[in-house]
């Protein structure tokens, strides 16, 4: 992948150089230095980004993110900014998000400059929205204000499918421009998470308590990784690190599938994910989803007041609601959920 270097936001001046001030890293850049997420780099008195340009750019529905909670149906025209802030050795998305830091795959994807304004109004036509996914959004920070600048008043909603990790100075300023995110949380502790990521969890869990504070629709997805995130303890753990931002807050469970370095690992047996479903719904949590293993149930929103089934969603996405004003159709409780 030949990348396009563009000028970047998010630092400052310190003694000895330059400092990122996107991501907690707070990586202090000598010029010539790349910082620790390979797409930002310094050159003389500036920063420099690699995410102005695309890798992907294609249409999806909302609940393949997932979504859950979040305007059921709409399209998004989804974007994949090179590189991540992590090194998860299950990544499925490796080939765009290493970027950098594996050279397996890069040179035979494309990196394709955006045009903010053109990507909004193509999605203002179809009546959709924009999501970023599928590598690391938040390192996209100046093309997320760019495609916001553009996506508030054509009433094109964009979204977000992030790991979380950033400053809260720079969820400040990205946050307004966000309808919602599902960040990740992929350990219970600062110990595995760590060792899985290379990144402390503490930054992830302040990032969606920002977020939700700032009025951006957060759903929380978690991968069901071996060794990491997969037994009793730990789900309940993570569970509970979902309840305290209320009960109301969807929580996915991903089947791990074996990939990356990660290849001779088996993939989540179904009884661990409804396991993990009555974990949660032990921790409080009113909406517990597994995409495909547990079939149609396990993708389905039922009323937390009287148990009728509001809301079915086929694999790849929508289904029908039966939610009116985003209430129950059986007895009139209101869902949390943005439900336009």
């Amino acid at each position: 992948m030949v990348v396009e270097w563009a000028p970047a936001d998010f630092y400052r001046p310190v003694d000895g150089g330059l400092q990122c001030t996107l991501c907690p890293f707070r990586c202090r850049l000598r010029d010539g230095d790349t910082g620790a997420c390979k797409v930002r780099r310094r050159r003389g008195d500036q920063v420099l980004t690699a995410t102005r340009g695309t890798t992907v750019e294609h249409w999806s529905a909302v609940e393949r993110k997932p979504f859950y909670h979040f305007r059921p149906g709409l399209r998004l025209l989804t974007l994949a900014p090179p590189g991540c802030s992590f090194r998860c050795d299950y990544c499925v998305n490796h080939r765009v998000s290493q970027y950098g830091r594996d050279p397996v795959g890069d040179s035979a994807l494309p990196h394709t400059p955006t045009d903010p304004g053109a990507l909004v109004r193509t999605a203002a036509e179809q009546g959709a929205g924009i999501a970023l996914s599928y590598s690391e959004p938040s390192l996209a920070a100046e093309l997320t204000l760019e495609l916001g600048a553009h996506a508030a008043p054509s009433g094109v909603p964009l979204v977000w499918k992030s790991n979380g990790f950033l400053t809260p100075e720079a969820v400040s300023r990205l946050a307004p421009a966000l309808a919602a995110v599902n960040i990740d949380v992929k350990a219970a502790g600062e110990e595995d998470h760590r060792r899985l990521t290379g990144a402390p969890l503490a930054p992830v869990l302040r990032t969606l308590e920002l977020m939700r504070a700032a009025g951006v629709w957060v759903e929380v997805s978690t991968p069901l990784i071996p060794g990491t995130s997969d037994d009793d303890a730990h789900l309940a753990r993570i569970a509970g690190h979902v309840a305290r931002l209320g009960p109301d807050t969807p929580w996915h469970l991903l089947r791990f599938t074996p990939t990356y370095r990660m290849a001779r690992h088996r993939p989540t047996p179904p009884d661990r994910l409804r396991r993990a479903v009555d974990i949660g719904h032990a921790a409080g949590l009113r909406y517990v989803y597994v995409e495909r293993a547990l079939g149609a149930g396990g993708r389905a929103t039922r009323c937390p007041g009287c148990g009728t089934e509001a809301v079915t969603r086929d694999v790849w996405g929508p289904g029908r609601s039966l939610l009116r004003d985003g209430r129950c159709p059986g007895c009139g409780q209101r869902l949390a959920g943005v439900w336009d």
